[in-house]
């Protein structure tokens, strides 16, 4: 049954008579509309007609000299002066449905895979939502099981926390989150995939997600050939899709694959309207808009679920304090770094567990897991101290204990924190093992001479002496 409020909204927003205009200069990528000032503001829509009949959706992102700057969802081919602009009355927004979860739809809520038509929700959701007020909302929840031995240990994700997954080109990223959405404990995974290579947006799905992680998932591709305003909207539709689901009472996880991505769109519409660049080429609203996306994930109202937010951020040049890095980790409640270097030595997930950190450890921890993540990371911290020394053969052992026990056991941690892509380990288990890991070395037995037998049990054994 269909809720008479929203259609009494959607009614109401219905139009008596139709409002156009005409296109009066197409320039880059934006769109100049004359004739409708008094009648858009920034972020409303409107519909270009294009030569053909085709009609391509534009959001108004400015104004100049009397005129509307509006930026295509679609190609500009056959746009030109004269053709005609038709103003969008309803808000943008999607209807979500439980019928979703495996489906793949793009940054317009529309289907892309071959599964017919989506279903249609009872009530709208705004794609351009506003998080909900802060003294409104839960605390953070119980510890979520993310399936990856490494990160359940060393950065430990509660119900509604936001963490940033940070990481150059090709360290892996990707394959940690398919291992997330596969084996977490949350009850529903929408996963964003913006700006994402075309060729890699199936793979990871049919290969990396696979039928296990998609039955209970919703993805949401724009790939990077889209325009920047398609690529902007698949993040907001990201978090549309998540707060649907967590007004539903289900503990969601939200995988955004990427954060930069999303800024780089936003700084590419921010340019095309004359908006100055500040930091790096970065507009200032790039820096006022992700508070706006990221914010949204958390917990929810007192009776509804959480969101809990993992988004990768793509660093330029493995430089961790570019712009958006130290942007992201200001806002969000812990970061995981993944690191080339690991990455080069084969140990994947390539995460380095000295230089990343969750908010909420150690009190989601008990008093016993905490000494045995602290007795680990000071046993890698010790050996890393000294790795350079140790590798050249300049370390001597005796010289210092710590860093003696460390040379013991950090081969250990090291194949503890190693994880093939289809190895699933939860969270009691995963301290069990690293518990073993750190169980204390066996007693040294005692080397007889080859040429000597063993004296009988309670006699001793005579040792000749060699004759001068």
């Amino acid at each position: 049954m269909v809720n008479i409020t929203t259609l009494e909204s959607e009614l109401g927003r219905l139009a008596t008579h139709q409002v156009y205009g005409k296109v009066a200069a197409v320039q880059g990528l934006l769109v100049e509309v004359s004739g409708v000032q008094n009648n858009l503001s920034v972020g409303d829509r409107c519909n270009v007609i294009a030569r053909d009949g085709r009609k391509v959706p534009c959001e108004v992102v400015g104004f100049r000299d009397g005129k509307a700057l509006a930026m295509p969802f679609g190609a500009l081919e056959g746009i030109g002066l004269g053709c005609r602009a038709e103003i969008a009355e309803a808000s943008p927004s999607i209807f979500p449905d439980d019928s979703w979860l495996g489906r793949v739809i793009n940054a317009m809520g529309k289907p892309v895979d071959d599964g017919g038509p989506l279903g249609t929700g009872d009530m709208a959701y705004q794609i351009k939502a506003a998080p909900p007020p802060a003294h409104t909302r839960k605390r953070i929840g119980g510890k979520l099981d993310l399936g990856v031995r490494a990160l359940n240990a060393f950065t430990t994700c509660c119900h509604g926390q936001r963490m940033g997954i940070f990481s150059g080109s090709g360290v892996g990223k990707s394959t940690v989150l398919s291992m997330m959405a596969r084996y977490t404990n949350a009850d529903v995974t929408v996963v964003g995939l913006v700006g994402e290579r075309g060729r890699e947006a199936r793979e990871f799905i049919e290969d990396d997600l696979g039928l296990d992680g998609l039955s209970r998932s919703v993805v949401i591709v724009s790939t990077s050939d889209e325009p920047p305003l398609m690529r902007r909207q698949a993040a907001y539709v990201t978090m549309a899709v998540a707060e649907y689901f967590r007004d539903q009472g289900k503990n969601v996880l939200c995988l955004m694959d990427s954060v930069t991505r999303f800024c780089m769109a936003q700084r590419e519409i921010s340019l095309s309207a004359g908006e100055p660049p500040a930091s790096k080429g970065y507009t200032p609203t790039v820096f006022a808009e992700l508070p706006k996306l990221l914010e949204r994930a958390g917990p929810g109202r007192r009776k509804s679920g959480n969101i809990t937010g993992l988004f990768t951020v793509l660093v330029e040049g493995d430089d961790h304090n570019e712009p958006i890095s130290d942007a992201v980790r200001g806002i969000l409640d812990g970061h995981i770094v993944l690191d080339r270097t690991i990455a080069e030595r084969g140990r994947y997930p390539a995460v380095n567990v000295l230089r990343s950190i969750s908010r909420t450890m150690p009190g989601c921890n008990t008093d016993e897991e905490n000494v045995l993540i602290n007795r680990a990371k000071k046993m890698v911290s010790s050996y890393e101290d000294m790795a350079e020394l140790i590798r050249l053969g300049a370390y001597r052992r005796g010289s210092n204990p710590d860093v003696d026990e460390a040379m013991y056991y950090y081969p250990r941690i090291e194949e503890f924190m190693r994880q093939l892509k289809d190895d699933h380990t939860d969270l009691e288990s995963g301290y069990r093992l690293l518990e073993e890991v750190l169980a204390p070395p066996p007693e040294p037995t005692e080397v007889l001479d080859p040429g000597k037998r063993p004296a009988p049990r309670g006699q001793p054994r005579i040792i000749s002496q060699p004759t001068r």
